[in-house]
Order: C-alpha cells, then structure tokens, then sequence
C-alpha cells in the first residue's frame, strides 16, 4: 500500500510514490533473552545469525530497532509471527 505525497514548489506539483512506507520495529523487554530475539529474527525475517545478533543488540541498547522495511502486506505476518513469540513488535509508517 504505496504512500503518496504531494510535493508543491514554485513551479509543478510532483506526486512522490513511497514503494516501502512501513518498518517493522522491534521492541526491548527484560524477558525474552537473546538467543530467542536472534532465532526468531533468523527464522521470520530471513536475516543471517549476524545481522539477527547485531539487531538484538540495539534493540537491547537503543530500546527498540526498525529490523525490516517494506509493504504492510508483506510485514504485517512477519510482525504478527514475532509478537506471536512473546516479543513486542509494531508496524509504523516510515517517517521521511
């Protein structure tokens, strides 16, 4: 679901199509360890061992990371798979 804007300048109103408008953050809580984080990054949103390792990592120290961009369709089971793992997860509107 493509987020359109409207860009006004002296001249012409450009209409900007947004491809990938959401991201699916992940949030930071004092029960999931993480070996759980990094398994369920690994396994539902296809990341490797390394880049799952280094996401749980800011979420611990940040509070929360945006671990995946992309379409509603496309995150929506990807974040209802998480939260179905006893993790906190959001899809939000990426902010330009």
């Amino acid at each position: 679901m493509p987020v359109e804007r409207t860009i006004t300048t002296a001249e012409e109103d450009t209409l900007v199509v947004t491809e990938n408008p959401y991201q699916l953050i992940v949030w930071n809580d004092e029960v999931n360890t993480f070996e759980w984080v990094i398994e369920t990054l690994v396994e539902v949103c296809g990341h490797t061992h390394e880049q799952a390792e280094q996401c749980a990592y800011i979420i611990h120290f940040k509070g929360k990371y945006a671990v995946k961009q992309g379409e509603y369709e496309k995150l929506k089971p990807q974040c209802d798979a998480i939260t179905d793992r006893g993790i906190g997860a959001t899809l939000e509107v990426l902010a330009n």
